[in-house]
């Protein structure tokens, strides 16, 4: 070219058209999104016409289930009366009359007192803790609970025996017995319904 522009250099300016990339993830994005909604929208037809009763069972065994929880905390937990509970009591420490004497506190508190003497071999100078229940299987959230609360801190075992008199043995840590007012306060709070869990979600 002549005149007084001239092209100067070995680059030139090259065109091409603008990317649309952005545009067609997008449009994808979109396509699947509509097709996700009409499937939707046919099984649920599907499900109307056709009779489907799943989701309405689901529903009404959670409601079922829901006021079944409901009116099991609203029951609370039944315990026996200590005047229902026959303890015999036996020390393990090398103290005297220790037996005699928690005995005779747990009778004006109403239990019934059995055997009273010096621990088995088993127990007598080997138990360190404040002292050990036992009684059977079946008492373990009855008898031995409300007897738990007369002895803070004790360790309460289950074993085989028959009958359902149950066993204080005393340990090298006993100090006496809870305080009245304290081993009430325990058993009321045993006796109390549990707090209905939070049931947002699923009831």
């Amino acid at each position: 070219m002549g005149g007084q522009y001239r092209i100067t250099g070995d680059k030139y300016p090259r065109m091409r058209p603008p990317r649309r990339r952005g545009r067609l993830a997008a449009a994808v994005v979109a396509s699947v999104a509509v097709l996700g909604l009409v499937g939707w929208g046919t099984l649920q037809l599907i499900d109307v016409f056709t009779g489907d009763t799943s989701t309405t069972a689901a529903a009404s065994g959670t409601k079922e289930d829901c006021r079944t929880k409901a009116q099991a905390v609203a029951r609370g937990t039944a315990l026996p009366k200590p005047g229902d509970i026959t303890v015999n009591v036996y020390n393990a420490t090398a103290r005297t009359g220790l037996a005699k004497d928690t005995a005779d506190e747990l009778r004006k508190r109403g239990f019934k007192i059995g055997n009273v003497g010096n621990a088995s071999k088993e127990f007598d100078k080997k138990v360190k803790s404040t002292g050990v229940l036992l009684g059977p299987a079946a008492a373990q959230r009855t008898s031995l609970a409300v007897l738990g609360t007369e002895l803070a801190g004790a360790e309460q075992r289950t074993d085989p025996r028959k009958g359902t008199d149950l066993d204080l043995v005393i340990g090298d840590g006993y100090k006496g017995l809870a305080r009245p007012a304290a081993a009430q306060q325990a058993l009321t709070a045993l006796t109390a319904p549990a707090p209905a869990p939070s049931t947002k979600k699923s009831c």
